[in-house]
């Protein structure tokens, strides 16, 4: 089972298991937090037509019976132990959750109630079904603003600063708590800024790339004093697939990856590398730091290579490029189905 498989990195994830010959149940609650057309053409592309969507009914994806997907909401308690009992899974990949450290500024409630609810009823149905390996989204977030970097999994995770990071800490809590108390093996994932085709548009990445293309301008916060470890998505993939048939055998089998370029680049760096791949330049709009934002973050992945000998591939020149590629393409494409003006 994985969750998210309307958004970017469940999307990108299925279509890797797949590869690798899974049988994959998807979900996704297609909440319109960002365009909920790009979520529709993500499930298209994996073979799941809009119209064949309904809440709580699995389809099966034309292109793979591999694949099949439901619209359900993780905080749907009886809708998530029914499928629960119905698909007996080996393994469960929650990558669904609220993201966005500004939007929990403004809607906090919606943060708790997927996040934090969510969350505990896949823990639940784990606990009663037998789960072999259980693997979340957490966040770079944990770390607040930590100013020791690179990050490391063991550095503090008890300042947060934004409702988002908390909730991302919470998981990881209740993850050990439930390993300690029912020894479901659970790893949690510290994504550090992903990146790529079908990238999401509430990221800078893709804010940047459109606004840069349409001659808007774009909001740099801070004065483009911050760094970011920006991660191509192929990376992120190839992390969570090397995980996914190791969980943990120790006494308490609780524990948490960093994934990350281990690279960090500088905000205003990478916005000179979209202007070069664009030919456009930006039309940048000095901002002072945004509530529930940090100055750097800087994956520490030695403890990801020592165990499965991970090593991200992708430059951001090269990550850039290729997520150019995609925006055009399907930017076109759009365009030619009357859906963007």
């Amino acid at each position: 089972m994985v969750t998210g498989t309307a958004g970017f990195i469940g999307f990108s994830l299925v279509k890797e298991l797949l590869k690798h010959g899974y049988e994959v149940v998807g979900l996704d609650c297609l909440n319109s937090y960002y365009d909920t057309g790009l979520k529709y053409a993500r499930l298209q592309a994996a073979g799941i037509e809009q119209e064949t969507i309904l809440d709580n009914k699995i389809v099966t994806s034309r292109f793979d019976p591999s694949y099949r997907f439901i619209k359900l909401d993780l905080a749907d308690r009886i809708g998530m132990t029914a499928l629960f009992d119905a698909e007996n899974f080996d393994i469960v990949i929650n990558l669904a959750g609220q993201a966005g450290v500004r939007y929990s500024i403004e809607n906090p409630y919606a943060y708790v109630e997927s996040n934090i609810m969510g969350f505990l009823n896949i823990l639940e149905n784990c606990r009663h079904h037998s789960i072999k390996h259980l693997l979340y989204a957490s966040s770079s977030s944990v770390y607040g603003m930590n100013e020791q970097v690179p990050y490391t999994e063991t550095a503090p995770t008890d300042s947060p600063v934004s409702l988002y990071a908390a909730t991302k800490k919470s998981n990881e809590l209740m993850a050990y708590s439930y390993s300690k108390l029912y020894g479901i093996p659970a790893t949690g994932l510290r994504f550090f800024t992903v990146y790529g085709p079908w990238g999401r548009p509430d990221m800078a990445p893709f804010l940047f790339l459109k606004s840069i293309l349409d001659g808007a301008p774009i909001k740099v916060f801070n004065h483009g004093e911050l760094s970011r470890d920006f991660t191509y998505i192929d990376d992120i993939v190839k992390g969570i697939m090397c995980i996914i048939p190791h969980p943990s055998t120790e006494k308490i089998p609780s524990r948490v990856y960093n994934i990350g370029n281990s690279a960090p680049v500088r905000l205003m760096d990478f916005i000179s590398v979209i202007e070069k791949v664009t030919g456009k330049k930006a039309v940048k709009q000095m901002m002072e730091m945004q509530p529930g934002d940090v100055y750097c973050t800087y994956a520490d992945i030695s403890r990801l290579q020592q165990d499965f000998g991970y090593r991200p591939s992708v430059c951001i020149e090269e990550g850039i490029r290729r997520f150019y590629d995609w925006y055009i393409d399907y930017s076109q494409k759009q365009k030619k189905h009357g859906k963007i003006e």
